[in-house]
Parts: C-alpha cells; structure tokens; sequence
C-alpha cells in the first residue's frame, strides 16, 4: 500500500475547498493510506505557505503528494517551481497529480537509453504544468473584474 498526503488550496478566504475534498476519497479508492490531509488558503504564487511547509517537512521517502492539479501545488514562477517540487523530491516523495504523467514506476524498472528517455519526457511534461500554472494565474491578475 502506498502512503500519501493530500494537500488541498485555495487562492482566498472567500473561497472553501470543498470541490477538492473527493480527492481524498479518491485516493484511498485507488489504494493509498492517507497519513495527512493538508488544507490552506494562500496563494499559489507564494512559496512560503505554512500547510505546504508543513506537508513537506511531514514527508517521508516513498510517500505520495496528491493534489487536485499542479496549480494548486505551485504557481510560482518556473524556477521557483522547479525549487519547489525539488524540494519534495529530495524527501524521497513523488507528486500524484491528474494531467502530469507520472513515469516515474516504468522509468524506475528501465535502463540505458530507455530510463534517459523517460525520466527527461516526465522532466518536460512536468515543466510545462509548472509553466502553464504560472501562465493561468498571470493571465487571471490581467484580466478586468
């Protein structure tokens, strides 16, 4: 059984995080024991949020950071981001996050040439939700209320 930590945001007070409570259920459904469920309204674009910190120092090596989406992880600038889950890595955890490919299990059972590919195509793929979180959340500050 895979051990996860589920971490749930939102941008603002005003808002709940109950759309993103089912991820809970849905993990447990797909086998993972849930050690901790961390809640937080904060912004995205801050890297100093306390729910977050906490979760990252609570990880273990072989454990699971679920999320509803990349967003909700990070919408820092690229670098920021790539510090980040960086920093989750380095616990021995892995992201498990709907829309970022997860190659990590085939890559790990690779070698050669094969395990080069695949641990470079989830570096890209991964890459690209960062950026595209970013871009989402400068394009929500721009547009008009």
């Amino acid at each position: 059984m895979h051990v996860a930590r589920v971490y749930l945001r939102v941008s603002t007070q005003g808002r709940d995080l109950d759309r993103q409570e089912s991820i809970i259920a849905e993990a447990r459904d797909a086998g993972y024991y849930i050690a901790g469920v961390y809640r937080e309204k904060a912004s995205g674009a801050r890297a100093d949020r306390q729910e977050l910190l906490r979760l990252i120092a609570d990880l273990q090596p072989g454990e699971v950071v679920v999320a509803e989406k990349i967003d909700r992880i990070s919408r820092l600038p690229l670098p920021e981001a790539e510090k980040l889950i960086e920093t989750i890595r380095n616990t021995g955890a892995r992201l498990a996050v709907p829309g970022v490919v997860d190659l990590s299990d085939i890559a790990a059972s690779a070698d050669g040439v094969a395990k080069i590919v695949l641990e470079s195509i989830q570096e890209v793929l991964l890459k690209l939700a960062l950026q595209m979180a970013r871009d989402d959340f400068e394009d929500r500050r721009e547009r008009p209320l």
